[in-house]
Order: C-alpha cells, then structure tokens, then sequence
C-alpha cells in the first residue's frame, strides 16, 4: 500500500508541475542583414597614354642659345684667347702648340721660343732638335717642331714673312686647320669665327644646339644660330665656360649661372658647397692661364715654367 501510494503521490505531483511549468519563449530571431544593393559602377573613361614631352622647336632652342651667350657675357665680360701672343705670327705658332696641352703649359714654353727665334725666317733656319728641347713641356714635340718650323718655311717663302689674313690661306700651312685658323683670324685679324674645340663642342652638345659631333658641321649649325658679328665673342665664352665650371668629366651643375638654360643639368654635382671645390682658374681663386693676362682680367697671372702654380 504504501508504495502504490508514494507512486501514486509522485505521479501527481509530476503531472501539476508539468501542467503550471509554461514552455519557455524562444528568442526572437536575429534579422537577416539586410543585403546591400548592388554598387552602381560609374564609367569610367578609358586613361589616355600619357603624352611625351614636348620636343623643344628650333625657334625656341634659338632664342634659349641667345639668351645663354648674353648671360655668359655677364658672367665673363673678360673673356678672351688665353694664349700670350704679341703678333699674328706668335698668336699662330702658340696654337699650333696648344694642342693635347693647356694654354698654360704653352704660355710658360713659348717666351723662350720667341726669345730666341722671334721671326718667321728664324724659326725656319733652325736646328730641329734645338727647336724640340725648347717646346718639349708642351708634348708630342717632334711633330710639332715639324709643324712650326714647316709653317715658318712656308710663311718665309709664300706670304713674304707675314701671317695671311684668309682662312684659305691659313689652312694650307702646315699643321693649321680651321679651329687654328679661326683663332689667329678673330684674335689678330678682327675677322669673325667659330673655333670649334673639344671644350666648345662638348658644351654645344650639352646645351642641345646640335647633335653634331664633326667639328665643320658644329661650326656650320652654330653660324646659323647667332649673327657672325658674336662668332669670336662667343668662342671664348663657352671655352671659358667649359674650362672653369662645365668640366668634362664633373660639371660644377650647382656653382654654373645658366642651369635655368641647361637641358642637362644634374649631370655633374649640384651641392653648391661641393660645386664650388670644382670650379677652375679664377672662378676658383686660382691664377689663370696666362702670364700676361689682358687689362680687366681679374684673376692672377699663371707663374712662369718650373715656378709653384698654386
């Protein structure tokens, strides 16, 4: 009885918890997120290549050339032929002798020359290997006591001892081509010329006044950009220029004046401390290159051979 009854009791109590017990609410769900409406894609229209640089017209690299030779003048209103002449027949025998050295080393060689042989009728009377000692410094001497003596016989026996005035005449001499021509023709003459040497065609290349690279056809493009009356004027400002801050191998780009002019600029040192360490001759506190340098000149005289050059 008594289990029945426990049973019994146990069954009820169950089925009352179960009937009072309400079934828990189940957790509203979570919405869906809504999905978002598919991006509208703008059209875009297709790049375009981008366009080269403009190639600079002839008219314009004209009047940039103009505009550097003015302000090279500015710059170098000294500017002059570096080699210590009296007359036309020294102006030509001393550039016959500059080449493969500097106007320096030949302005230190030549007082001697002269000294000894002041003429055109001297020069050709005289013994090679005395000739060859005394130019020696200035290198490759046998060939140039070739020259000079050649052009001295020549000089004595075609133009009565006297230099001729015509490049034509001038180029038939031995060892005197146009760039020599030119030289004695504006410098002892007055007669206008482009001379063409390594540091004025290096210069023109990187100014982009031509592509040349044969010193005739440099000559010929730069006589087309500026009037002949500037010819020599402008020769020894760009020689001027290339010798003391548009050097061949480190351009002094950050002590140079026309680097707003300079397509190629930042091809040598652009720092202007170390620009300025570059920079030659009188630019740089140093003497020049000639012994007896013009009136107006404001560097120091070069010191004579064998003396300190510092």
């Amino acid at each position: 009885m008594g289990s029945k009854a426990t049973s019994r009791t146990t069954s009820k109590a169950i089925s009352k918890a179960t009937k009072s017990a309400k079934p828990a609410k189940p957790a509203p769900a979570k919405p869906a997120p809504a999905k978002p409406a598919p991006a509208k894609i703008a059209k875009v229209a297709p790049a375009k290549a981008a366009r080269p640089a403009k190639p600079e017209s002839r008219l314009a690299m004209v009047r940039r050339a103009r505009k550097i030779n003015r302000e090279l003048a500015e710059v170098f209103p000294y500017a002059h032929p570096e080699l210590d002449f009296r007359n036309p027949f020294e102006l030509l025998v001393a550039t016959v002798l500059s080449a493969q050295t500097t106007d320096l080393r030949v302005n230190q060689t030549t007082p001697a020359l002269f000294a000894k042989y002041p003429t055109p009728e001297d020069l050709a009377a005289a013994v090679p290997e005395e000739v060859e000692e005394l130019i020696r410094p200035t290198g490759f001497f046998r060939a140039k006591t070739k020259s000079i003596m050649g052009l001295a016989a020549a000089l004595r026996d075609d133009f009565g001892g006297e230099v001729p005035g015509r490049l034509e005449d001038l180029v038939k001499l031995p060892g005197v081509g146009r760039k020599t021509a030119f030289v004695v023709l504006g410098n002892a003459y007055g007669v206008p010329g482009i001379t063409v040497d390594t540091h004025f065609m290096r210069l023109v290349r990187r100014w982009k006044w031509t592509e040349q690279e044969d010193p005739v056809k440099i000559e010929a493009e730069i006589a087309e950009i500026f009037p002949k009356s500037e010819w020599t004027m402008l020769s020894h400002r760009v020689i001027f220029h290339g010798r003391r801050i548009c050097h061949a191998r480190k351009p002094a780009c950050g002590a140079c004046p026309i680097t707003h002019l300079c397509p190629s600029y930042g091809e040598g040192e652009t720092d202007p401390e170390k620009a300025k360490k570059l920079l030659k001759y009188e630019m740089g506190g140093f003497p020049g290159q000639r012994l007896n340098p013009p009136p107006g000149y404001p560097g120091r005289p070069a010191p004579p051979l064998g003396a300190s050059d510092g």
